[in-house]
């Protein structure tokens, strides 16, 4: 008994006959049997978790038997034709009907390129020279500063 009641720990009688006192007036006297019963359905739950993690760390330590699967052995059925099997013929080629792939002459040079020409434009645009570069605000000088009552 002392390892059911091994959660409980250093609790005396006196204080667990209070414990089920406190219970019965919160919860009345028609709950006790419901919460009884989904106390032990959560025990049980708990003791059948506990001991699928047990078993499976001591199969993991055991090693795994293989499961061989017995195939009958293929026997030809007497009364059906068997197969027949050609011997073994090496590779002929047909000479004959092959015909190399034509070759291109070894004597092409590509034509040389004489000058670079301009991307192509549309007939009829115009293509204008590159523009000359204006000087812009920055680039001019300011004229001198005067200060008051034009004294520099």
């Amino acid at each position: 008994m002392t390892s059911s009641l091994l959660f409980l720990g250093d609790i005396g009688g006196s204080e667990l006959i209070l414990i089920l006192v406190v219970i019965l007036i919160f919860f009345g006297a028609n709950k006790i049997p419901e919460l009884a019963r989904g106390l032990g359905k959560g025990i049980r739950e708990f003791k059948d978790a506990s001991s699928e993690i047990r078993n499976e760390f001591e199969r993991a330590g055991q090693p795994a038997q293989p499961q061989y699967q017995q195939y009958p052995a293929e026997q030809p059925q007497y009364g059906q034709p068997q197969p027949q099997t050609q011997a073994y013929q090496p590779y002929q080629p047909h000479s004959e009907s092959y015909q190399a792939p034509p070759v291109a002459p070894t004597d092409y040079q590509a034509p040389p390129v004489a000058d670079y020409h301009a991307p192509y434009s549309a007939p009829g645009s115009v293509v204008l020279p590159p523009a000359e570069p204006t000087a812009h605000a920055h680039d001019t000088p300011l004229p001198p500063s005067t200060g008051l009552n034009g004294v520099p």
